[in-house]
């Protein structure tokens, strides 16, 4: 008889019962939420405890007596406004064709003004026009928000021309004026568009400054030359300019800018 396979007809080895895993992470899940129930349970308790005790006084102050009186002032003890002398918005926000300088004896009107058309209010689209690019500046004046423009031009000699204008800001705090000054001064050290030099300082202005442009010469035009003065007050920024076909002597545009700003 053949023989049998080993272990063919004995009993069959008893087969180990699966092991049931326990979910992962379960345990941890447990700490977490009695950790989360601790502390809000501590933050209730405090927060009951610190409820019921009666509140803490401030520490008194340290001053012997208030800084403002106890009870307002009489109205006859009041302090008198400032004249209009000394009081510069009184000034500035009337009608700023006042605070222009007069035109000097001598000179003559220039053609807007001889036709009627010059009424001492500049257009803002019009002061623009002065610029490299007329849109950009009309644009920028109007983020800055420009109240008004007020300005007196004039005529003398030959080609000599002269405009001075006040473009004043509705900013409280002299912004929009200051940043004007500032993005006028920026780039007048330029050869481009600028006069290529930092200019001189005006007596009488903190920061403001004048200029002399080099001369531009093109063949068949008379020579050019242009000297500029730009200079901030409070809410109003001042720009004058002089142009003519023979040099400009800084004496000229220094005087008319020192003249301006104690009009201002």
């Amino acid at each position: 008889m053949p023989a049998e396979p080993l272990g063919a007809g004995g009993p069959a080895e008893p087969t180990a019962a699966p092991v049931r895993r326990r979910p992962r992470g379960r345990t941890t899940l447990i700490i977490a939420a009695a950790a989360l129930l601790g502390i809000v349970g501590g933050v209730a308790v405090g927060y009951g405890v610190q409820a019921e005790r009666e509140p803490t006084p401030l520490a008194a102050l340290s001053q012997p007596g208030l800084g403002y009186p106890a009870k307002p002032g009489a109205a006859d003890r009041a302090p008198a406004p400032l004249p209009a002398a000394q009081d510069r918005r009184a000034k500035t926000d009337g009608d700023l064709r006042k605070l222009l300088i007069d035109r000097p004896k001598g000179t003559r009107k220039t053609l807007i003004d001889e036709l009627g058309l010059g009424d001492g209010w500049e257009p803002v689209e019009q002061y623009a026009e002065g610029y490299e690019d007329p849109h950009y500046m009309f644009e920028s004046l109007g983020g800055l928000e420009l109240r008004r423009v007020a300005s007196v031009a004039w005529e003398q000699g030959e080609y000599r021309e002269t405009q001075v204008s006040l473009i004043q800001f509705r900013s409280g705090d002299q912004h929009g004026a200051a940043e004007h000054f500032d993005d006028q001064i920026m780039y007048m050290p330029w050869d481009k568009d600028g006069a290529g030099n930092t200019g001189e300082a005006i007596k009488g202005s903190r920061e403001g400054r004048y200029f002399l442009y080099p001369v531009v010469r093109k063949a068949g035009y008379l020579p050019s030359y242009r000297a500029r003065a730009l200079a901030v007050r409070g809410d109003i920024a001042l720009d004058i300019s002089i142009y003519d076909t023979v040099p400009i002597s800084k004496k000229d545009i220094r005087t008319l800018a020192e003249r301006q700003l104690e009009r201002l």
